[in-house]
C-alpha cells in the first residue's frame, strides 16, 4: 500500500493547493463566513471523492488537470455537507477530523451560511472550467447537482432523519447509503467519465462508485464502534446516542466484512471493462476497505 500512499498524498496536494484560488480571503466585510469555510475545507479528510473524479477522467483519456474545477467543487459540497451534518439540529457533533466542528469554532449562524456559500460557489468553480468543451461541462453540472440533491446526498440525509430511533430493514438502509454517502462518489466517478467525454462508461463507473461508496460506508459505522476515537478524530457511538440503526446492527460485524469484500471485488471486476490502466483504482477500493480511520 505504500506506491497508493504516496499517489493519494500527490492528489491531496493538488486539491489543497487549490484552496487559497477557489476561497481568498479578500474582504472584510464578509471575512467570518470566508474564514468558517476554508477552515472546514482546509480541515484535512481523505479527498476521496475528488481523486476519483481525476482518477476516472485520466482512465478515460483526459489531459492532465483539466478536470480539477469539479474536483474542488465535489469537495466544496462534500464539506458543506459535513458542516451541516455536524449542527445540533443533525447530528449534534461537536468534532470533526479532531478540530472543533464549524458551528462550535464560528456559531451555528455562521456555520449555516458558511455551508450555504461552498454549496453555491462549488457550482460557480464548475462552471468557470476551461479547456473542456461547454457541451461536457454542462452535462457534468447537471449530473452534479442531481446526485448532491434531493435525489441524491439529500434524499439520503432526510431517510436518515425520518428514521432515527425506529427498526430499519437492510433494503431502506441500503438506498440511504446509495444516497447519503455514494451520491456524491457516484457523481465523481460519473463526472470523470463525462468530462473526458466518455458518457458511454458512466453506468460501469457508477456501478465501481456504488459498491465502493457502501462499503465505504459499512467501514465507517464499524469503526463507530471498535475505532481509535484518536485518529478517526471524532468521539465513537455516535449511531448510538443519535438511535440509528446500521447494517452492523442488522447483520453484525462478521457478516457485514464479508460484505465489505463483496463489494470490493464487485468495484475491482468493474474497473476491468474500462481496457485502460485501472491499478490505481482497484487499489482504491482495497485500501478504502481495510483503513482504520
Amino acid at each position: 500500500m505504500n506506491d497508493i500512499s504516496t499517489i493519494l498524498t500527490q492528489y491531496c496536494d493538488i486539491i489543497n493547493d487549490e484552496w487559497d484560488k477557489v476561497l481568498p480571503q479578500n474582504n472584510s466585510l464578509y471575512k467570518s463566513v470566508v474564514s468558517a469555510m476554508r477552515y472546514s475545507a482546509q480541515n484535512g479528510g481523505k479527498r476521496i471523492r475528488p481523486i476519483l473524479l481525476l482518477e476516472f477522467y485520466k482512465l478515460c483519456g483526459g489531459q492532465g488537470l483539466n478536470a480539477v474545477n469539479f474536483a474542488l467543487a465535489l469537495e466544496m459540497i462534500h464539506t458543506y455537507s459535513l458542516i451541516h451534518d455536524d449542527l445540533p439540529c443533525m447530528d449534534d457533533d461537536d468534532f470533526r477530523r479532531g478540530k472543533p466542528s464549524c458551528h462550535k469554532a464560528y456559531g451555528e449562524n455562521i456555520a449555516v451560511l458558511a455551508g450555504d456559500g461552498l454549496l453555491t460557489e462549488a457550482f460557480n468553480y464548475a462552471a468557470s472550467t476551461e479547456n473542456i468543451p461547454d457541451r461536457l461541462i454542462v452535462k457534468a453540472i447537471k449530473k452534479l447537482a442531481g446526485h448532491a440533491g434531493v435525489e441524491g446526498m439529500i434524499g439520503g440525509q432526510v431517510i436518515d432523519i425520518e428514521n432515527e430511533g425506529r427498526p430499519v430493514t437492510a433494503e431502506l438502509l441500503r438506498e440511504m447509503y446509495a444516497l447519503k454517502t455514494g451520491g456524491l462518489i457516484k457523481a465523481a466517478a460519473a463526472i470523470g467519465c463525462i468530462l473526458a467525454d466518455r458518457e458511454d462508461l458512466v453506468p460501469l463507473a457508477e456501478k465501481y462508485a456504488e459498491s465502493v461508496g457502501l462499503a465505504f460506508q459499512i467501514v465507517d459505522d464499524i469503526l463507530d464502534i471498535e475505532g481509535d476515537q484518536a485518529q478517526l478524530g471524532k468521539p465513537l457511538h455516535s449511531d448510538d446516542k443519535n438511535e440509528k440503526t446500521t447494517l452492523i446492527s442488522v447483520y453484525g460485524i462478521d457478516k457485514c466484512r464479508t460484505i465489505i469484500n463483496e463489494l470490493t471485488a464487485e468495484a475491482k471486476y468493474c474497473i476491468d471493462s474500462f481496457g485502460g490502466d485501472g491499478t490505481f483504482l482497484k487499489q482504491l477500493a482495497d485500501y478504502l476497505a481495510g483503513r482504520r480511520f
